[in-house]
């Protein structure tokens, strides 16, 4: 398993991720889930009259996906992350066929941050630089994932083009140090490194290098600061590194015998179902260092688990098809994307052009 395989298997595993929970998508009556698709569900199931994505065909993909593509085309078009050209598409190829209302649009649903932006931008008639929302949700991630994958190896970049990306759509400081953590954790993991009680600490690291934009006056493994260290400027920088220490965290408790949550899919239970970004990646987190070798049951126990089951299995498989890489992803996951064959050839042109 190499760069590419993983890089390709973290843009996989998220595609998978969003079209396996469309049907099942927002159940937070869990014996409601369990009367229309059964205790346990295991592949692409179509969406019932009524729900959110009700008209759309099973291995369909979501908005997400659909934003998601828009981000890895662009990112493939111009060989790097171009602003203007990604909020161009946004313009041509998706305002153009929503219209603010939230069951309307690409893939059934048009979430809350992509709702207001459209009225910013059509109805007000607003620049992209004063648009925005406060929504505290994962939308961010969802396309961001892609710069993660390209940026994988040049971390001041990755940082940088993600902030700026995600604050498109959300203005919140804390969202924003969230998805750069997020997207930093996945770059690791592209390298190679493990989802482990040592990852923070690798992140770290990178924040003492000025590599991660976070403020932080400890000293090595957290301990005080050395007698006389200068506070670091706050200009540019995330108010607190919180974000990048709360993976290890989560990675222990997936890896303590004393900590039993059981099924795992309950991760959704202890964290919380709603689509909030401090309810949705610490259960991610806990799930990809919990099956960081089995794609299957990762994916399957974030599905499982209601709610906004679809951001979850977003997330989770991005970071558990990076640990595995694509060819460990199981074909049957594959073979049920409606826009398999696009979306394999772009997660290969996406890996050849990561920056060394």
């Amino acid at each position: 398993m190499n760069l590419k395989d993983r890089a390709q298997g973290a843009i996989v595993g998220a595609f998978i991720g969003d079209a396996i929970a469309l049907g099942p998508h927002w159940y937070y009556d869990l014996d409601e889930q369990h009367k229309d698709y059964g205790e346990w569900i295991t592949t692409y199931t179509t969406p019932k009259k009524g729900r959110y994505h009700e008209h759309e065909e099973k291995g369909n993909q979501s908005q997400s996906g659909y934003i998601l593509k828009l981000m890895i085309k662009s990112l493939i078009e111009n060989k790097a992350y171009n602003q203007e050209d990604f909020c161009k598409k946004l313009d041509e190829d998706l305002f153009t066929k929503i219209d603010g209302i939230p069951t309307h649009g690409p893939g059934g649903y048009t979430s809350q941050s992509i709702r207001e932006v459209y009225r910013q931008r059509v109805e007000q008639k607003l620049p992209w630089d004063k648009v925005g929302s406060r929504a505290d949700t994962t939308e961010g991630i969802e396309r961001t994932l892609a710069l993660a994958v390209l940026y994988a190896l040049n971390t001041k970049e990755l940082a940088k083009s993600i902030s700026h990306n995600t604050f498109l759509t959300q203005v919140d400081d804390i969202v924003g140090s969230m998805t750069v953590a997020y997207g930093a954790v996945l770059a690791q993991l592209i390298q190679g490194e493990k989802l482990d009680k040592d990852i923070s600490t690798k992140l770290m690291k990178l924040v003492k290098k000025g590599e991660l934009p976070f403020h932080a006056v400890t000293s090595d493994n957290l301990k005080p600061p050395k007698d006389g260290a200068k506070d670091p400027s706050n200009i540019g920088l995330f108010a607190s590194p919180d974000a990048l220490l709360s993976p290890s965290f989560m990675a222990q408790a997936a890896n303590d015998k004393d900590i039993k949550i059981e099924p795992a899919w309950k991760v959704s239970l202890v964290y919380g179902m709603p689509c909030a970004i401090y309810h949705m990646l610490p259960a991610c987190y806990y799930l990809s260092a919990r099956f960081n070798d089995d794609f299957e049951s990762a994916i399957l126990h974030a599905l499982n688990g209601g709610g906004q089951n679809q951001a979850r299995s977003i997330l989770t498989g991005a970071l558990v098809g990076a640990q595995v890489g694509l060819k460990n992803i199981p074909q049957r996951f594959i073979d049920g994307l409606n826009e398999k064959e696009e979306i394999l050839e772009l997660a290969k042109k996406l890996s050849d052009i990561i920056e060394e």
